[in-house]
C-alpha cells in the first residue's frame, strides 16, 4: 500500500503498491522518492507555493487538467492548456510556476526506469522521454486521441485503487497501453502546439545540449562563450534568465547527477567523477555529499 503519512501537498493519492514520498527540499535538490514500479497522484489544490528547480531519479508524466500554470523545463517554458501532457526525464531540471488564485488540477505519474527497461523487450518505452527531451517536453493531443487518453487515465486510476484479482497486472497493462498510445503520437509528430505557448531561446537550447553531451570536457564560461559566439556577460545573463541557474551551478549539478547514476550502476566513484569532468576527487566528494547528503560510499549502503 502507498504510505501517505509522509506525503506533502498531495490531496488525493491513488495507491499503486509502492511507497512514494514528496518532500520540501531546497534548490538544487532531488524532490520525491519512488520505491516500486510507478505511482499515480491525482492532485487538485489552490496553494501559494513557490517551487524551486528540482529533479528526480525517475521519469515523470504530467497530465494537466485545469489551472493557470507555466512549466519550466531545461530552459523551455510551457504555458499549459487543459489535457496537455508533459514528459520529464529523470535528471531534467524543472519547476512549475502556479497561479494560486485558480484551482490547479493534474494527474502525475512517476515511473521507475527499471520498470520501463523490463517492459522494453519489443519496443523502447523510453522513446517518449527521449523524443521530448531532444525537442520539447510538451504533447498536445487532438480531440480523438485526447478522449482516448482521458479514458485510459480514468481506467488507470480505477485500477490503482483496486485490490481485486489481477489488479497489479491490470494497472501495469493500462499504464503501458497509455505510454504506447502517447509515444505513437510523438513518433507521428504529435498534436500541434501553439508556438506562443512555448518560450525558448535557440542559443541557450544549443548550449544546454552541448553541455549535457560533453560533461566530461572542460566547460568554462570563456570556452562556451567563444564556441557560441557570445560575450561572457550575454551568455551568463541569458543562461540565468532561461534556466534559473548560473552556468557554473548548472554544469556542477548535471555532473553530479550523472556521476550518481554511474555510481549506482556499479562504476567506481573515482572513475565516475573523472568521466563527469571532475579533476579533483576530494572536491567531487564534498560537492556530492552536499547535494545528496551522503558520500558516494555511504549512499550505496
Amino acid at each position: 500500500m502507498l504510505c501517505s503519512l509522509h506525503i506533502v501537498r498531495i490531496e488525493q493519492v491513488i495507491p499503486c503498491g509502492v511507497i512514494a514520498v514528496e518532500t520540501d527540499l531546497s534548490v538544487d535538490a532531488k524532490r520525491g522518492y519512488l520505491k516500486g514500479d510507478f505511482a499515480l497522484f491525482h492532485l487538485s489544490d489552490m496553494k501559494n507555493i513557490q517551487f524551486e528547480y528540482h529533479y528526480h531519479d525517475f521519469n515523470k508524466i504530467i497530465v494537466f487538467i485545469s489551472g493557470n500554470v507555466t512549466y519550466l523545463i531545461e530552459g523551455n517554458a510551457y504555458r499549459l492548456r487543459p489535457w496537455d501532457i508533459l514528459f520529464v526525464s529523470s535528471s531534467e531540471l524543472h519547476k512549475p510556476v502556479i497561479d494560486p488564485s485558480v484551482i490547479y488540477e493534474r494527474i502525475v505519474i512517476w515511473v521507475d526506469p527499471g520498470f520501463l527497461s523490463s517492459h522494453s523487450r519489443d519496443c523502447d518505452l523510453f522513446t517518449c522521454f527521449d523524443l521530448t527531451s531532444a525537442k520539447n517536453n510538451l504533447l498536445r493531443l487532438d480531440g480523438k486521441t485526447m478522449g482516448y487518453a482521458r479514458v485510459l487515465c480514468s481506467r488507470l486510476e480505477e485500477a490503482c485503487k483496486s485490490m481485486e484479482f489481477g489488479s497489479v497486472l491490470l494497472k501495469n497493462a493500462i499504464l503501458l497501453q497509455l505510454m504506447i498510445v502517447l509515444t505513437r503520437e510523438l513518433i507521428k509528430g504529435g498534436g500541434s502546439c501553439d508556438i506562443k505557448d512555448i518560450s525558448t531561446d535557440i542559443y541557450i537550447r544549443n548550449i544546454l545540449d552541448y553541455i549535457n553531451a560533453n560533461l566530461q570536457e572542460d566547460l568554462t564560461i570563456d570556452l562556451l562563450a567563444a564556441r557560441f559566439y557570445m560575450s561572457r556577460y550575454h551568455l551568463m545573463h541569458k543562461f540565468k534568465q532561461f534556466t534559473g541557474y548560473s552556468v557554473h551551478s548548472y554544469i556542477r549539478q548535471k555532473r553530479l547527477i550523472k556521476a550518481d547514476t554511474l555510481i549506482k550502476s556499479g562504476v567506481p566513484a573515482m572513475q565516475a567523477s573523472e568521466q563527469c569532468g571532475f579533476n579533483d576527487y576530494s572536491n567531487f566528494v564534498r560537492a556530492y555529499k552536499k547535494l545528496f547528503g551522503a558520500s558516494p560510499r555511504n549512499r550505496l549502503k
